[in-house]
C-alpha cells in the first residue's frame, strides 16, 4: 500500500544527504576556480568591464600624444595599505555577522534534537491521544525553525508549516504578527499541561521550558544580525574610495604599460569589487544568495531528525531491559 509519510521521509534524507554530500566533494582546483555558481563575479563583472574600458582610454588617449594623462602623482591619492585596512575590516566584520548567523542555527539543531529526546522520554503516554498530542509536539519543534526562517526572509507562512500542523493551527498562525513566538507559547503551553496532569514533574518541566527558552534566544539572536546592517555612511564611503582607486589606477601605470593598462586596471578592479562584493553578500546571512547559510537544508535535517524520533519511538522503548 502506497504510504506518503514513508516517501516523504525517503525524499526528506535523500536531500539531507545531497547536501552533506556537496560539502564532501573534493572538487579539483582547477575546476573549482572556474565555477561560477557561488562566485561573486557576475556580480562585480559590471563593475570590472567598466574600469577596463576606462583604462583603454586612458592608454588611447596617450597613444595619441596626450601624455598629460601619465600622472604618478596619483600613485598617494587612495593609499594602498589604508584601502587593503578598510576592505579587511569590512569583509572581517561581515564573517562575523556570518559566523554568528551560522552558531545560533547551530544551537538551534541541538536545542531542538534534546528538546524532542526530552518530551519523547519524559512525558507519559497513559492514552493513544497522548501519542498523538506528543506527536503535534514534535513537529511543533520544527515548525518553529521554519517559521524563523520564514520571519528572517520577511516572507509570510507557506505549505512548509500546513505539513508539521493541524489546518486550524495554520489558520491561525497566518493571522499572527510573530509566527515563532507563537509555536514557541503553543509548546510552552503544552508542557505546562502536561506537569498539569502530573504526566511531567516540576524538575522535568524547568529543563524542558529551558530549551524552549534557547530556541527563542536563538530567534533573538538572529533577528539582531538582521536588524543591525553595516552602517550606510561606512559602506557608501568604502565603496567611494574603491571606485576612486581603480579609475585612478591608468593615469598612474599608462605610460609604462600603455595598450596593457586596460587588462591591468581589469585585473586590480576584479580583486577589490571582489573582496568587497563578498562582504556585501555575507553580511545577511538570511537570504537566498549562493554564499548565505543553507537554512532550508537545515530545516530539513531538523525534520529528518525528529520524523525519525516519532518512528524509534513507536516500538517499545523498553526493549532492552
Amino acid at each position: 500500500m502506497f504510504n506518503l509519510n514513508k516517501l516523504r521521509d525517503r525524499l526528506l534524507i535523500k536531500t539531507t544527504q545531497n547536501w552533506h554530500d556537496s560539502y564532501s566533494d573534493r572538487t579539483s582546483w582547477f575546476r573549482l576556480i572556474l565555477k561560477l555558481q557561488f562566485s561573486v563575479i557576475p556580480a562585480i563583472f559590471p563593475r570590472v568591464l567598466f574600469c577596463s574600458f576606462f583604462g583603454l582610454f586612458i592608454s588611447g588617449l596617450y597613444n595619441l600624444g596626450i601624455t598629460a594623462v601619465s600622472l604618478h602623482i596619483l600613485n598617494s591619492l587612495v593609499p594602498t595599505i589604508v584601502l587593503g585596512l578598510l576592505l579587511v575590516f569590512r569583509t572581517n566584520t561581515a564573517y562575523e555577522r556570518f559566523w554568528e548567523g551560522r552558531k545560533l542555527w547551530g544551537m538551534m539543531v541541538n536545542t531542538t534534537r534534546n528538546l524532542a529526546r526530552g518530551i519523547l522520554i519524559y512525558i507519559a503516554e497513559n492514552k493513544p491521544s497522548h501519542r498523538e498530542e506528543k506527536i503535534k509536539a514534535l513537529r511543533l519543534i520544527v515548525a518553529f525553525a521554519v517559521a524563523t526562517k520564514l520571519h528572517l526572509r520577511s516572507e509570510k507562512i507557506n505549505s512548509e508549516l500546513a505539513n508539521l500542523m493541524p489546518l486550524e493551527w495554520f489558520n491561525k498562525l497566518q493571522q499572527m504578527n510573530h509566527p515563532p513566538l507563537e509555536i514557541a507559547f503553543w509548546l510552552t503551553d503544552y508542557l505546562q499541561r502536561q506537569q498539569e496532569e502530573n504526566r511531567l514533574n516540576t524538575y522535568q518541566l524547568v529543563s524542558l521550558t529551558k530549551l524552549v527558552d534557547v530556541l527563542v534566544d536563538c530567534l533573538g539572536g538572529c533577528e539582531r544580525i538582521l536588524k543591525t546592517p553595516v552602517p550606510k555612511a561606512y559602506t557608501i564611503h568604502l565603496r567611494q574610495l574603491v571606485l576612486l582607486y581603480c579609475l585612478t589606477i591608468p593615469f598612474q601605470v599608462v605610460s609604462e604599460l600603455l595598450w596593457l593598462t586596460a587588462p591591468f586596471v581589469g585585473l586590480i578592479s576584479f580583486a577589490v569589487f571582489g573582496i568587497e562584493e563578498i562582504g556585501v553578500e555575507i553580511e545577511d546571512p538570511f537570504g537566498y544568495d549562493p554564499n548565505d547559510l543553507p537554512l532550508d537544508q537545515i530545516c530539513r535535517t531538523m525534520q529528518v531528525n525528529i520524523e525519525d524520533l516519532i518512528t524509534l519511538s513507536r516500538y517499545d522503548s523498553r526493549m532492552i531491559d
